[in-house]
């Protein structure tokens, strides 16, 4: 084996190392890139979700807003009555609900189904109540 062949090969194995060395790099610089592009994706998908509770929530405050201007106007209406008992609910605005539903049965005493609910909201804000002012006692 002469000289010639022996820089033949070793002229071969550094061409091979440098190959390996940038198939690497451009491996680790793909995936990379594939990693800075998703991220935001992700991210963005995970927003809407965050946004959408809040537009559904003032979705829900305006239809309130609504129904209490109608219900200025016509304080009797049995229809915005009811659907501003459901839109509190909807809310978690317990107090709220409870009000607009003794008006109800204030209204439509012979409707038990009013009674029933109000009956039961009741019994739930004082369970709420009790579970808030009563701490559970140590041992």
């Amino acid at each position: 084996m002469g000289l010639d062949e022996e820089y033949l090969i070793n002229r071969g194995k550094k061409i091979q190392r440098r190959q390996q060395f940038l198939t690497v790099v451009s491996l680790v610089s793909f995936f990379g890139s594939i990693i800075f592009a998703a991220v935001p994706v992700i991210q963005q998908a995970i927003q809407p979700s965050k946004t959408a509770v809040a537009q559904a929530e003032n979705t829900l405050e305006q239809q309130a807003k609504g129904l209490e201007l109608v219900l200025q106007r016509e304080p009797k209406n049995e229809v915005a009555l009811e659907a501003l008992v459901n839109v509190r609910i909807k809310l978690k605005d317990t107090q709220g609900a409870i009000q607009t539903l003794e008006k109800l049965v204030e209204l439509h005493p012979e409707r038990q189904d009013y009674k029933a609910v109000l009956e039961e909201m009741k019994k739930e804000l004082g369970k709420s109540d009790r579970k808030t002012n009563n701490p559970p006692k140590p041992n």
